[in-house]
């Protein structure tokens, strides 16, 4: 007992430094945050807070002078009073008590601070009605596109797999000045989210208002389980069978349908935008030679292939230590991330060594560098989204053996039932075609997008044609600052857009 006495003193000393070291960064960061969000609000809606500080600023003047020349006239009266008492009592003039209680006019300080203090308290008043009617408006888009309000157009359209789930999608068919007049644009969603990833910056930043904007014909698919697609033509939610797949349906069943079907509602081929989950299931389709007649180009963001080397806390050993499969096991085939089993779950993991779960976000996805505040919020109103433990079991066996295979069964009898073979058959990346034009964009501090990760990604893609094939590396990213970094849209977005453009 002495000895872990002693030596978590040291342990105490050995971290504190950093600990400070860490929180400074972070208060820095929280003021660059607030500073930036503040000054972006403000240049978005000038108008509103212009006019609104105005008229809040003259109504506390009015107010403040009201309420000053009511006290006046109250102090004038008990004058009044005191003056008649004294002349009656002592025979007093009225200049003489006048002289007596000092009775002066307003002094020119006290005006100033009067006017100053209703400035300020009314600029305070204007500058919150103000940041409320711009997170009013801004939410109202979100709830219009998300199916949760009724836009001026449909927007929540349905289709159905060939293994009978039903899919949502939103589209967003105009900009906010003109109708589309480009060719369409899916995007797709990561794990354990939904659309709601490309709606979380404000509308001038997020991807899907900017693609708008620039007259692209925007879709946002919804993988089955989440939110907007748990529908299925015999099962439900509760039924256990509903939630037997991994990714592996996602590339069989869940992309062809929504690509087929934007296919075939805009008689056009389309660009493709994929962020983490969204990425393998892509390149995994791709590999395979399929849905490849009916895009243009794709882009990837944070791509997720090789997991060997993932440096998240929480992923790293909710997968070494076979997490997912207790799960499994015990009958848990949902995995809720807001569930009594995933909270246990994580409870778990975050007693493990050298698992700091204080902040949750980092611990899963690395450093972020470029969060707003109000977007993080933002995040945790419509995110974390379910998905099968199956398919949390399947991405962690990917992490054990770094291997980009289908799901092993770990039972050779199933494994030959399903494939043919005692083992799951892999997705070969180098079988994904050289002219097929392709931009990859990835972060030096993403812990689910390692680096290293990455680089065998695009060691498969050596013999790729130089012109297709367009990689960005941002040094400070990580796997959260490509959906909701307030930069994204300068950074990432901007060249993305214009590398669509130039197909």
């Amino acid at each position: 007992m002495q000895r872990l006495k002693a030596s978590g003193t040291s342990i105490i000393r050995s971290i504190a430094v950093p600990r400070l070291k860490r929180k400074a960064v972070n208060s820095l960061t929280a003021i660059q945050d607030t500073f930036y969000s503040t000054k972006d609000v403000f240049e978005r809606h000038r108008v509103v807070f212009t006019v609104g500080t105005s008229i809040a600023s003259v109504a506390t003047a009015w107010f403040g002078y009201t309420l000053r020349h009511y006290h006046n006239v109250q102090v004038d009266r008990r004058l009044e009073s005191i003056e008649e008492a004294m002349r009656k009592k002592h025979q007093l003039e009225h200049s003489e008590v006048a002289k007596a209680v000092n009775v002066g006019k307003i002094s020119t300080p006290a005006c100033f601070a009067t006017a100053g203090t209703s400035l300020i308290i009314g600029y305070c008043l204007g500058w919150r009605g103000g940041k409320r009617y711009a997170n009013k408006q801004f939410r109202r888009e979100q709830m219009k596109l998300l199916g949760e309000a009724k836009p001026r157009w449909q927007l929540l359209t349905r289709l159905n797999t060939n293994d009978g789930f039903i899919l949502s999608m939103q589209r967003i068919p105009s900009g906010r000045t003109s109708s589309a007049n480009g060719p369409p644009v899916l995007l797709q969603h990561g794990l354990l989210m939904d659309a709601a990833t490309w709606l979380l910056l404000p509308p001038e930043s997020s991807l899907a208002f900017v693609l708008a904007d620039k007259g692209f014909d925007v879709w946002l698919a919804n993988t089955r389980g989440t939110k907007f697609s748990q529908g299925h033509t015999s099962l439900g939610p509760d039924d256990p069978g509903f939630w037997d797949w991994s990714w592996d349906e996602l590339v069989a069943f869940d992309l062809p349908a929504t690509l087929q079907y934007v296919h075939n509602r805009t008689g056009q081929n389309m660009h493709y935008v994929g962020h983490s989950l969204g990425t393998l299931i892509a390149l995994a389709a791709f590999s395979k030679h399929q849905l490849l007649d009916m895009l243009i180009s794709a882009a990837l963001i944070s791509p997720i292939a090789h997991l060997g080397d993932v440096t998240s806390p929480i992923a790293r050993n909710a997968a070494d230590n076979f997490l997912g499969e207790v799960l499994f096991w015990l009958g848990v085939k949902e995995f809720d991330p807001r569930g009594k089993a995933a909270i246990q779950l994580l409870v778990e993991v975050c007693a493990k060594p050298g698992v700091d779960c204080i902040n949750l976000l980092t611990s899963f996805t690395g450093q972020n560098c470029c969060l707003n505040p109000s977007v993080s919020q933002n995040f945790l109103i419509h995110e974390p989204q379910p998905t099968a433990t199956k398919n949390m079991i399947h991405l962690s066996q990917m992490i054990r053996s770094g291997t980009i295979a289908m799901y092993d069964y770990v039972d050779v009898i199933e494994n030959i039932k399903h494939y043919g073979q005692s083992t799951p058959p892999t997705y070969n990346m180098t079988s994904i075609p050289n002219d097929f034009p392709l931009f990859l964009t990835y972060g030096g501090a993403d812990a689910l997008s390692d680096v290293n990760d990455v680089q065998l990604l695009l060691d498969n893609f050596k013999d790729h044609d130089g012109d297709k094939l367009v990689v960005q590396f941002r040094e400070d990213y990580a796997h959260a600052d490509f959906v909701m970094g307030e930069n994204a849209k300068q950074v990432v977005y901007d060249p993305l857009i214009a590398f669509f453009m130039l197909q």
